[in-house]
């Protein structure tokens, strides 16, 4: 487990996951063809040169770009998990580093956050998290994310995200229900899409 700084919320999840399985069920469900890709269907819907996988984890949707020759970079603050991202595509450049602190000399079409990122952040991180990922943009690049909108303290709103995007300079363009488009209808899971400034 890494020393990095984070959540509770994501502690919780570590101490409960066995990763050699949580591995090897995506791994399943690639060979058999029953895996799901609608993030990276929805990136390459906006026909992206270069794409940040941020809290990319064991990699899954960066590969999968790659495989697409969409060219990627994944980060993330669980060393466990960048792990097994490198053990299965060792092509990609991969970052052990703090979402909220990172500095990479390069910016991107889009930025990703698929795989409920957010919420899994420390809550006091998030806006800066927010505004460290849209200072990586390309000029109107596009900041994707989706997350679970849960009830109870410390959760994240959509109210509360669409400011952290609005403080960072970021308008909102396009909201689904699903990775798969399905119209947004006030449901318990958001994929929000915001651009930056031309």
């Amino acid at each position: 487990m890494t020393s990095d700084p984070v959540s509770p919320r994501w502690t919780r999840w570590r101490e409960t996951v066995d990763l050699e399985e949580y591995h090897a069920r995506f791994a399943r469900m690639e060979a058999s063809g029953q895996a799901s890709h609608g993030e990276a269907d929805l990136i390459e819907g906006y026909r992206p040169t270069s794409v940040l996988d941020a809290g990319c984890g064991m990699g899954r949707v960066a590969i999968e770009l790659h495989h697409r020759r969409i060219q990627v970079i994944g980060c993330d603050l669980d060393g466990d998990l960048l792990a097994y991202a490198r053990a299965d595509m060792d092509e990609i450049e991969w970052h052990h580093v703090d979402l909220a602190t990172m500095r990479l000399d390069e910016s991107f079409d889009v930025v990703a956050m698929p795989g409920n990122v957010m919420i899994y952040c420390r809550p006091e991180d998030r806006g800066r998290i927010v505004a460290n990922l849209a200072s990586h943009l390309s000029p109107a690049g596009l900041l994707i994310a989706g997350f679970t909108l849960d009830r109870g303290e410390g959760v994240l709103t959509l109210d509360a995200y669409d400011e952290y995007c609005v403080d960072a300079g970021l308008a909102l363009v396009e909201r689904y229900a699903t990775w798969e488009r399905d119209p947004y209808t006030d449901g318990n899971y958001a994929v929000s899409v915001h651009q930056g400034s031309r």
